[in-house]
C-alpha cells in the first residue's frame, strides 16, 4: 500500500502505479488489480488527492487466467438459461486483482462474438477455482433473482463428486455445523449451538452449513465421495470432509493430501456433477449431468487396475 504525497498528487494515477511497480503495476491498472482508498479503480483517468492509499492487487501465482468459452463447455441453453461445464482453474467471477480473466466475461465474450449482439449476463452461484462442473448463469435480472431465491429456499439439488482421503467407516452421512470467519479471515466451521451467534470479527453471524455424503466406492487410500449441499456457504464440502477426517485429495488449504502413493495431485479434486431445478419460467423440471473431469476420471481408473 502507497500513500498519496502532496507532490503526488498531480501526477497521473498510471505514472504513479508505473513508478511504484513498472510493467507489472500497469498490467494490473489494465486489468481492475489498482485499489484507491479500498476501492477498484475503474477510471485511468482518477484525480489522486493527498492522503490516498494506493494498493496494487496481484494474481497469488503472477500469472493472470486467461479462460475461453467454446461450444463444446456449453451443457444447456435457451432464451432465459445457460449452463456450462467450468474447467478448472477459472474463475467463477471477477477477482481483486482482475476483472477480465473470469468465467462470466469469457462466456459473455463467446455469446456475443457468436449471436452478434450484446446481452446481460448474471451469475446465479459461484464454484471455486479448482472446482470443475456445473455452472448456471441466467440472461435476465429477475430470473436471477428468482434463481437466487430457489438456491436460498433450496429448492434446486446440488450434487457434487469428491475424491477424499482415506476410507470412510459409513455408507451415508449427514453433518450439520455452523460456519463464517474466524478471527484471522479464514473460513472455519463451528459448533451447531453456536449457529445465529456473533463472529468474532466483522459483525457478522455464524450460519448454518448442512451437507448429506454417500460413499460410492473405497479403493484404500481413498474413496469417491458424492455431497449434496443443503446450504451453499464457501468452501462448505471442503470444510465438511475435513472435519469429518477425510479431507479432499489436493486440498491443502484444509489438510489434504498432494500426492498418494508418489503421485502428485495438482487442484483439490472436487467437480459439480449434478444440477436439478425448476426452470423459471417455463416451470418445466430441468436435470443437468456433467461426466467427470480426466483427472478425477484417472483416479478411479486407477484404482480398479
Amino acid at each position: 500500500m502507497h500513500t498519496v504525497s502532496e507532490g503526488e498528487s498531480a501526477v497521473p494515477l498510471a505514472e504513479l502505479v508505473a513508478s511504484m511497480a513498472g510493467t507489472v503495476g500497469t498490467t494490473a491498472l489494465e486489468r481492475g488489480g489498482v485499489w484507491v482508498n479500498w476501492r477498484r479503480v475503474l477510471a485511468l483517468d482518477l484525480t489522486l488527492e493527498p492522503g490516498d492509499q494506493v494498493t496494487i492487487r496481484l494474481p497469488p501465482n503472477g500469472i493472470y487466467a486467461e479462460p475461453v468459452v467454446t461450444a463444446a463447455d456449453l451443457v444447456y441453453e435457451d432464451r432465459w438459461l445457460v449452463v456450462l461445464n467450468k474447467a478448472v482453474g477459472w474463475y467463477t467471477i471477477e477477482t481483486p486483482w482482475d476483472r477480465f480473466g473470469n468465467v462470466w466475461v469469457a462466456l459473455k465474450t463467446y455469446l456475443m462474438a457468436r449471436d452478434g449482439t450484446d446481452l446481460v449476463l448474471h451469475p446465479a452461484h459461484r464454484l471455486d477455482r479448482d472446482t470443475s462442473g456445473l455452472l448456471l448463469f441466467s440472461r435476465d435480472a429477475g430470473i436471477n433473482r428468482a434463481l437466487h431465491d430457489a438456491f436460498a429456499g433450496r429448492s434446486v439439488i446440488k450434487r457434487y463428486l469428491a475424491v477424499c482421503a482415506g476410507s470412510p467407516d459409513w455408507m451415508h452421512c449427514s453433518l450439520t455445523t455452523g460456519h463464517g470467519r474466524s478471527a484471522h479471515g479464514r473460513w472455519r466451521l463451528y459448533g451447531e449451538d453456536e449457529i445465529g451467534q456473533t463472529l468474532p470479527q466483522g459483525g457478522g453471524r455464524i450460519k448454518g452449513a448442512q451437507t448429506s455424503f454417500k460413499c460410492l466406492h473405497r479403493y484404500g487410500d481413498y474413496a469417491l465421495i458424492e455431497a449434496e449441499l443443503h446450504t451453499g456457504r464457501t468452501h462448505q464440502i471442503r470444510l465438511h470432509l475435513a472435519h469429518l477426517g477425510h479431507p479432499i485429495l489436493g486440498d491443502a488449504t484444509y489438510g489434504g493430501p498432494n500426492e498418494v502413493s508418489g503421485v502428485p495431485i495438482k487442484r483439490h479434486l472436487l467437480h459439480a456433477g449434478i444440477l436439478s431445478l425448476t426452470h423459471p419460467v417455463t416451470h418445466e423440471p430441468l436435470q443437468l449431468n456433467c461426466p467427470l473431469p480426466e483427472d478425477l476420471r484417472d483416479w478411479v481408473e486407477r484404482a480398479a487396475l
